[in-house]
């Protein structure tokens, strides 16, 4: 009875690790061997460990990420203009600590999008918020936020997610309010936060997308976004492709 009380207890202290690592220590014979010190630290190991796993489904919930994708799954076996010693900074998710960004760039296929998710995964792996979103729809959101409301709202939360993926960066077509919507973010996020872009359009050539005629907003844009970015410029054959030979 007391036991099943204890249980209970820990269970209403949300000490859910806890309580089934005592359970599980109850029913093994292994474990009443141990000393009472022995067996208090794999619990609370085990609360430590069940912690740390709740948070990470939260964070990989929030982040919406488009491809289930991680970094030890990452394709080195072809020539795509992947450095390892700068992947091996990327993965440690401390060009997002420092507020780094990170331009990926290459043709259709060529696996821009899964190495965002990868990295955003990882991050999350380290405790970082992330969040995943495709420009034109997220463009479309904040033209909505204007009309309803919400616009200040969906951009602080745009603003403070530690790593903002925006992926197919260059794929909407922009207008007046749609640059001013994007620059807002960017600016929002400049100083601190981290922002990762993938894009068909090479760096040289984003001004031409982003100007309009308005080459002022262009450069403000380009200024928060490029200045002392990371770069990966892939190149290659699709991925989709070559997968699809080999099966």
């Amino acid at each position: 009875m007391l036991t099943q009380q204890t249980i209970n207890k820990l269970s209403a202290m949300k000490l859910n690790g806890m309580s089934k690592g005592f359970e599980e220590q109850l029913s093994s014979t292994a474990a009443q061997g141990l000393s009472f010190e022995e067996r208090f630290g794999m619990l609370v190991d085990q609360e430590q460990t069940f912690r740390e796993n709740q948070r990470l489904k939260r964070l990989l919930k929030t982040a919406k990420l488009k491809a289930n994708a991680c970094v030890e799954d990452i394709d080195y076996s072809h020539n795509r203009g992947l450095d390892k010693a700068q992947m091996a900074y990327l993965n440690s998710s401390d060009w997002i600590r420092q507020g780094f960004n990170l331009i990926l760039t290459g043709p259709t296929g060529c696996g821009k999008t899964w190495i965002a998710c990868a990295l955003g995964n990882q991050a999350c792996r380290h405790g970082l918020s992330v969040l995943f979103q495709r420009v034109p729809l997220m463009l479309e959101e904040l033209q909505l936020g204007h009309a309803d409301g919400s616009f200040r709202k969906r951009l602080m939360a745009l603003a403070k997610v530690d790593l903002l993926i925006l992926d197919d960066f260059g794929a909407a077509t922009l207008n007046a309010q749609s640059r001013g919507d994007l620059l807002e973010v960017i600016d929002s996020r400049s100083g601190g936060k981290a922002t990762a872009i993938t894009s068909q359009i090479q760096v040289e050539l984003l001004h031409d997308y982003l100007s309009g005629g308005n080459p002022t907003m262009a450069d403000a844009i380009l200024d928060r976004l490029v200045s002392g970015a990371l770069r990966i410029n892939l190149k290659g054959d699709s991925m989709r492709k070559l997968r699809t030979l080999k099966l």
